[in-house]
């Protein structure tokens, strides 16, 4: 089996060497760039598994290229950077990206970190199916769109996905945080609550739900959320 691909984003080369060297050694193979376009001219010949972004590059913020990956790539996406701001993380995770790191790092926690969106990726065994329709909607996770009943297409980032699909297998089903984040993965506490929050936010947006009146994504006030409707897989 091919050890999976991570393509790494840094300007500074200590970075890439320290990244590259703790993945390698997890047993990871790994691809490592200094510019946005050294980085997008590779994605025309490789296929990473996850891309690990820095945002403070020089000749494009990352934050731009980050919107693009979710949006065009299957690829899970993690953020590394020295913006610390709540406001930071918020945005990145907005603009699509799975998960959120500041500088300085223990190059162990990424390796988990990398090895817990892999494996959320890969975990479901029990729903094979690609596609599930619901109320005129459908979700093609292959293709990571949401199409509306009027036919407009709406793309879902990785951890969009993951999302939605954990609301889907399980219609009609209370679920607490703490059974989304053994679902979902992710860190504890406050930071996790925020980038759930966020993600919430925009499914729902895409599902066009009344803010004040989900049709879909109930809130259970201390309790969890719920989708409400009848699902049909295909």
């Amino acid at each position: 089996m091919t050890a999976p691909l991570i393509a790494l984003l840094d300007d500074e080369p200590e970075i890439r060497v320290l990244l590259a060297s703790a993945l390698e050694e997890a047993g990871f193979r790994t691809v490592a760039f200094g510019r946005v376009a050294e980085f997008e001219t590779g994605l025309r010949r490789i296929t990473p598994d996850v891309c690990l972004v820095d945002l403070g590059l020089p000749d494009q913020d990352g934050l731009a290229l980050v919107w693009r990956l979710a949006r065009e790539t299957g690829a899970a996406i993690i953020i590394i950077s020295g913006r610390a701001r709540v406001q930071d993380r918020i945005t990145g995770l907005e603009l699509g990206a799975d998960d959120y790191i500041t500088k300085p790092f223990d190059p162990a926690e990424v390796v988990t970190r990398v090895r817990v969106l892999l494996r959320r990726g890969r975990a479901r065994p029990e729903t094979p199916l690609a596609r599930a329709r619901f109320s005129g909607w459908q979700a093609d996770f292959d293709r990571h769109l949401l199409t509306a009943p009027d036919g407009e297409d709406a793309a879902l980032s990785r951890a969009e996905g993951a999302l939605l699909r954990l609301f889907l297998d399980q219609p009609n089903r209370l679920l607490s945080r703490e059974q989304m984040q053994d679902r979902l993965g992710g860190g504890a506490g406050s930071g996790f609550d925020r980038a759930m929050d966020v993600r919430i936010s925009r499914l729902r947006v895409k599902l066009r739900e009344d803010p004040r009146n989900p049709r879909f994504i109930k809130t259970i006030y201390g309790a969890g959320y719920i989708f409400v409707g009848d699902v049909d897989w295909r």
